[in-house]
């Protein structure tokens, strides 16, 4: 009889501060994902700490009574692993790993960390390797005891060189040689893409864990691996997909979120490039998390760093069968109503008056709701597209109606 496989979560603690630009629901909304994030790495949040300060402390992050706090905590309930929401300095996260005595991880360490055990291919590994050095390289004092001893012995004695310099210049030679690497297969790539001719690409971009990998699924009748954690695609999966007998190729991208590590858009630069060399983007928002809004304008601002904000874009507002509002009962005066009481209906209307009519979706994935609508939306704006490049070619494409009537 097989057993059942047992996974050992490991113990944690994450920390996140108030300050003048996070207030404390702005807080608790960050740490809920930093939990997510935790889960998804295999560590079990035990407890959260957190504290109000004007700006963080630049030495321990934290004011020194709450470090006290913690260190006890950590010491009596055997926590392995403290994780702070922002990303520490190489001087805080040294201060602080002496002072707690344990693992003590970033933000940005955790979502590498992740990256790593989710890269599959190659260049997935090849451009997170690339990352973490690049992450590692100033924090590399204090990370082993005998960094500061210089080499001793016959022969050896004189200005040698230390070994903190040794692992400096290793570390910074593996980061040349991931770059080369890289250049190399980012040629190769961008081969690929050149190969694909004239045809029109169309690519599904959104924060991490909305549902992009599913709809890619429904949509191209492909098996793009889906999983509800945290960053489950890695590798751009481009598939050409048919709706009417017109063609386009569709790909799915890694998903985005906030306080995403700089050295992580740096090295994913190619796989961006399906985004940035894409003619429309379907924008893929999880409508049923109560802060969408704020993924969006994450996203948004992501795609203005790497400057494909201005492209066609269509928002599809996934997971609509998830969707649930908060009610105000008739006898409460107290209740101020926000965009969280608005119904599916109410934010149909907000986004359909903001983008246009045609540039809104509704849909479920995984229930295939409002799916003919969807295929239809896409098809008129692919159509739209190929038409302008290949003007000779308008009559293959009729209208979506006009080409259902044909095939019934």
């Amino acid at each position: 009889m097989l057993e059942k496989e047992k996974i050992d979560f490991e113990k944690t603690v994450i920390v996140g501060i108030v300050t003048q630009n996070q207030n404390e629901e702005k807080l608790v909304e960050y740490l809920d994902e930093l939990e997510f994030l935790t889960f998804t790495a295999g560590g079990e949040v035990v407890k959260r700490f957190w504290q109000k300060m004007d700006k963080p402390n630049p030495k321990t992050f934290l004011g020194t009574g709450k470090m006290d706090e913690i260190h006890l905590y950590v010491k009596e309930h055997e926590i392995s692993t403290v994780i702070f929401d922002d990303e520490l300095s190489p001087s805080q996260q040294k201060n602080i790993s002496k002072i707690l005595d344990c693992k003590v991880l970033d933000r940005t360490n955790l979502i590498l960390d992740i990256f790593a055990q989710r890269a599959e291919t190659s260049y997935a590994r090849t451009q997170v390797e690339l990352a973490q050095c690049q992450y590692l390289l100033p924090r590399l004092s204090g990370m082993w005891t005998h960094l500061e001893r210089q080499k001793g012995g016959i022969g050896l004695r004189g200005p040698g060189e230390t070994e903190i310099e040794t692992d400096r210049r290793i570390v910074r030679d593996r980061i040349s040689l991931l770059k080369d690497k890289i250049k190399t297969i980012d040629k190769q790539m961008s081969v690929q893409r050149s190969n694909r001719g004239a045809m029109v690409r169309v690519a599904l971009v959104g924060y991490t864990n909305v549902g992009k990998s599913t709809l890619m699924n429904a949509i191209g009748k492909s098996d793009v691996f889906v999983e509800n954690k945290l960053f489950a695609t890695l590798d751009t999966t481009v598939r050409k997909v048919v709706i009417k007998n017109l063609p386009f190729l569709l790909s799915d991208t890694v998903g985005f979120i906030r306080k995403l590590p700089t050295q992580l858009v740096e090295s994913f630069k190619s796989t961006l490039d399906e985004v940035r060399e894409a003619d429309l983007l379907l924008h893929v928002v999880d409508i049923s998390h109560p802060d969408f809004e704020d993924h969006i304008a994450s996203v948004n601002q992501i795609l203005m760093d790497i400057k494909s904000n201005d492209k066609p874009t269509i928002m599809v507002f996934n997971k609509i069968d998830a969707y649930k509002h908060l009610t105000i009962e008739e006898d409460d005066l107290m209740t101020e109503r926000t965009t969280k009481h608005y119904t599916l209906e109410e934010w149909k209307q907000t986004w359909m008056s903001n983008v246009g009519e045609k540039n809104a979706l509704f849909i479920s994935a995984t229930e295939k709701e409002n799916f003919e609508q969807f295929r239809e939306i896409v098809y008129e704006a692919v159509r739209e597209i190929h038409v302008t490049r290949f003007p000779y070619n308008k009559f293959l494409y009729p209208d979506y109606k006009d080409a259902i009537e044909k095939e019934e």
